[in-house]
């Protein structure tokens, strides 16, 4: 049985079209060029293209003239009925029903592999998100990337790159003293020390930290301080590891930035040691001032930076120049990272250390910058002070909401939620709206098995209901949609899509019938639509774990 999919009528068009240029001699034409487009209305056929009107300007000739001119030849692929022009040189093209239709069944065979693609194979990415300082529990300032960079992860790994997730810890320097003297203090039952952390989750770390060392408060204060900082902080990560496994977010490394100041045994060097002198090998280094400076400017940086001071201490710049080639000696194509609003400033220093480090900038590094975001009606942390806590926010509206309504929205859009409105079981809610559709197939394919209609048969040339149709249309899409939401970075058109799929099967459901009514007799039509059916929720069930949200089978 012939089937057509995207893919698949992009390079037989993509075949046409070279052969074509063969004759002229000198225009080269890509994939890319021969991309399709649903169109707007089901009137102008299953897919548009505009190869015509890119190509004619390079031809000298004219473009509806060229598309006239390649008609016979797109009529001639397999699975295509009909081909026109419209306008200045668009070609619409029209499937037959069974060549559209037989996606259905390759859907529901393919499972939860449907929508995987190789575009991006050979690719080693590092995606490292979150990360935030281990002096505080996590808040909704961190829970945009937990959202986001999780499901940028997934998306890449369905588009055939190797991906390890990584969450570096800043477990090293000034905050971490002042931590441990707060976790101290708590200890003491004093203030808050200058410069400290309060907050009630302090005392309840006190606590616990106490607990495991009875004598914490005999002992020398120095010896105390390390005590209830290191105690404390190992405490806090714990908690937030939790957190993050709450909110279906996984992380393969935690990297601490503890382990690039720790010297050798043997060379008696650090990593940010090594650091320094192989950036001082490629010829970047230079002292002056008394510190030690990595020349940045020579890749496009605003100003050089210090990597040690006079006083011999180590800059936060050389701690990021040591894990940056950490990832680089690791073997990953990309290094992706992403950062808060607030870190604008590290784009330059950080595609320059990568130039520094002998990397291509534009290829072996790439650093996303997401906006800020609020949830209204979110109640601020008793425990934590002045922040709306990631646990608080997942015991008040879930998991999957939180995840869903980030995922739906570029990363560089500041971001305003209604707080009801995630709670909300209705269709205005777009992530019940989506997971109602999914449940809906399961309880259709359940009622089907009680009502005795299975897939026995599949005929794709039943399958000729304009609902159908539409929606047959969308599911084809599907393997598209993740390559390009790979490729960008932007898991929200996975979730723009998954909205549309499903609006596309309620309408579905509500002009056709998978099961028979009352004794009417169970045919290959019914048949036929629970294939349809039961992909559609394979799709569905496909995108929602792109996402890291559930696709419950009861609502």
């Amino acid at each position: 049985m012939t089937i057509v999919t995207p893919e698949q009528l992009s390079l037989a068009l993509l075949d046409i079209v070279s052969t074509r240029l063969e004759q002229s001699g000198s225009v080269e034409v890509t994939a890319a060029d021969v991309s399709l487009e649903r169109p707007r209305s089901r009137e102008h056929g299953d897919w548009a293209s505009n190869i015509a009107m890119k190509l004619a300007g390079r031809l000298g000739a004219n473009p509806r003239a060229l598309a006239q001119e390649l008609v016979p030849f797109i009529e001639a692929i397999p699975g295509v009925s009909k081909v026109d022009v419209a306008g200045p040189g668009f070609i619409n093209i029209t499937l037959d029903t069974a060549a559209a239709a037989e996606i259905a069944r390759s859907i529901v065979e393919a499972g939860d592999q449907y929508g995987h693609n190789d575009t991006l194979k050979g690719l080693s990415v590092n995606m490292e998100f979150v990360s935030a300082n281990p002096t505080g529990p996590l808040h909704l300032g961190h829970t945009r990337w937990a959202a986001l960079g999780d499901a940028i992860a997934r998306v890449l790994s369905a588009s055939g790159a190797v991906v390890e997730t990584e969450y570096y810890i800043n477990d090293a320097g000034n905050q971490m003293d002042n931590f441990g003297l707060s976790v101290l203090a708590a200890a003491k039952g004093e203030p808050t020390p200058e410069g400290g952390y309060p907050g009630a989750y302090i005392g309840e770390l006190a606590t616990k930290v106490l607990a495991q060392v009875p004598d914490l408060l005999e002992l020398p204060d120095a010896d105390a301080m390390a005590v209830a900082r290191d105690l404390g902080y190992l405490t806090q990560m714990a908690e937030i590891k939790k957190s993050l496994e709450n909110f279906n977010v996984h992380f393969d490394v935690y990297f601490s930035e503890r382990t690039l100041h720790a010297r050798d045994e043997v060379t008696g060097l650090s990593l940010i040691d090594d650091a320094a002198e192989r950036l001082r090998a490629q010829g970047h280094v230079f002292e002056a001032d008394d510190a030690v400076w990595v020349r940045t400017t020579d890749f496009g940086d605003d100003k050089d930076r210090v990597l040690t001071r006079g006083n011999g201490i180590v800059t936060y710049f050389a701690a990021d120049a040591a894990y940056y080639l950490s990832k680089k000696d690791r073997g990953f194509t990309e290094k992706i990272y992403l950062l808060g609003a607030d870190h604008h400033g590290y784009v330059g220093r950080l595609k320059a250390l990568a130039a520094a480090a002998g990397d291509d900038p534009d290829v072996n590094i790439t650093i996303l910058i997401g906006q800020l975001v609020n949830l209204n009606g979110a109640k601020l942390s008793k425990r934590a002070g002045n922040i709306v806590e990631l646990d608080d926010l997942l015991e008040w509206v879930g998991a999957d909401a939180l995840r869903y309504w980030l995922a739906r929205y570029p990363a560089d859009s500041p971001l305003s939620l209604e707080g009801e409105a995630l709670r909300s079981r209705s269709n205005d809610n777009p992530v019940f709206y989506v997971q109602y559709a999914h449940s809906r197939t399961c309880s259709v394919a359940k009622n089907a098995t009680l009502a005795g209609v299975d897939r026995s048969t599949f005929d794709p040339t039943l399958l000729n209901h304009e609902s159908e149709t539409e929606l047959l249309g969308a599911l084809q899409e599907f393997p598209r949609i993740v390559s390009k939401a790979a490729e960008l970075r932007e898991p929200h058109r996975v979730a723009r899509y998954l909205e549309e799929v499903a609006g596309d099967y309620h309408r579905w459901y509500q002009a056709t019938r998978v099961l028979p009514l009352g004794d009417e007799e169970i045919t290959d039509l019914h048949r036929t639509r629970l294939w349809l059916n039961d992909a559609t929720g394979q799709v569905i069930r496909n995108g929602l774990a792109l996402l890291g949200v559930s696709a419950p089978e009861r609502m």
